[in-house]
């Protein structure tokens, strides 16, 4: 079984609120890179800067619920949905039943592993 979790997350910046896009982003990839058993937290912008992709990695559940109750996502996520809006939510791996229910919440799809390369 891999322990790794990956979310990905489909983001639409709202009309004329682009730098203020940036400057959270920013804050959020700031307090991210500080949590154990982040990854990865990788950023990509349309080439209209319309459209944006996250795509997270969390060494395993614990990762994810500590990032889920810290104050990243508790502080920042309510000010990024002040600037975007999000229109796709999955989650790769078990993220563990607790955090599940938050992410449920969000209305994210949760698909289970199932098989792959083994490193």
């Amino acid at each position: 079984m891999n322990p790794t979790v990956r979310f990905a997350v489909n983001l639409t910046v709202n009309e004329g609120k682009l730098e203020a896009f940036k400057r959270v982003a920013q804050e959020l990839i700031a307090g991210t890179r500080t949590e154990a058993g982040s990854l990865g937290y990788d950023w990509y912008l349309s080439s209209d800067q319309k459209h944006c992709r996250v795509l997270e990695t969390y060494a395993d559940e614990n990762a994810v619920l500590t990032h889920l109750k810290g104050p990243v996502v508790q502080r920042l996520v309510p000010k990024l949905l002040e600037v975007a809006s999000v229109n796709g939510f999955e989650v790769y791996g078990n993220p563990g039943a607790k955090a599940a229910e938050m992410l449920a919440t969000w209305g994210a799809a949760t698909f289970e592993f199932w098989d792959g390369l083994k490193k």
